[in-house]
């Protein structure tokens, strides 16, 4: 899953960002509503933690743009302005969602991870396939009832895998929804994760790799 965090203040952009990196999401930052614009329009993200009151491009003309553009992507607007005309305000702009702040971490991961699952095909929050069981809500994995041990990276690959559903997913869009805007796609990144997740799997390895295509399943 991949969020865009767009908030002016950089201390706490970069608190947003490291706390939703430590809950599984791959997260990229930026400080101006220009910035967010240029982001959006290059990558997909899922969500977009959006600061109402961002510099350059407000945030609503940011929200107004997705909307307009007709994106996937999901609005989740902060503000310290909080009060009831505030928050319907920013809904009617388009945001799915409105956090005031300050606010509580746990509550805007919660929220994140509940607009992500609207951003795209319902999925139900217990995957499984091939004795592969894995909880999304609870973050847990396992393979024939054995816990996996798995970085937030691995579990992310994982579950962008069994979502497929046995389809093949290129290791391009592994990178895109998995990785941020940082990972250098000549790095090998995709190749040494599924590397360190097969030996985590064990054998036999339920991965199979398709030759200049893919992963899958």
């Amino acid at each position: 899953m991949r969020v865009l965090v767009a908030e002016d203040e950089e201390d706490l952009a970069a608190l947003v960002a490291i706390g939703l990196r430590r809950a599984g999401f791959a997260v990229d930052t930026v400080h101006s509503g220009d910035a967010a614009l240029a982001h959006l329009d290059l990558h997909d993200y899922d969500v977009v933690v959006l600061d109402r009151d961002l510099p350059g491009v407000h945030g609503d003309d940011v929200a107004r743009a997705l909307v307009t553009d007709g994106a996937r992507t999901r609005i989740l607007m902060l503000t310290a302005a909080s009060s009831t005309d505030d928050r319907v305000a920013g809904l009617d702009l388009g945001a799915d969602d409105y956090l005031g702040k300050p606010f509580d971490f746990p509550e805007l991961v919660s929220r994140v991870r509940a607009l992500r699952r609207r951003s795209a095909r319902p999925v139900p929050p217990l995957l499984e396939r091939g004795g592969l069981v894995m909880d999304t809500v609870r973050r847990t994995a396992e393979r024939d009832g054995r816990r996996l041990d798995l970085s937030p990276k691995e579990f992310s690959v994982l579950q962008i895998l069994l979502e497929a559903d046995g389809a093949v997913v290129p290791a391009e869009e592994l990178l895109e929804r998995a990785w941020d805007a940082h990972a250098d796609p000549f790095t090998g990144a995709v190749r040494v994760c599924m590397s360190k997740l097969r030996g985590k799997l064990g054998e036999p390895s339920p991965i199979r790799t398709v030759q200049g295509v893919g992963y899958a399943l």
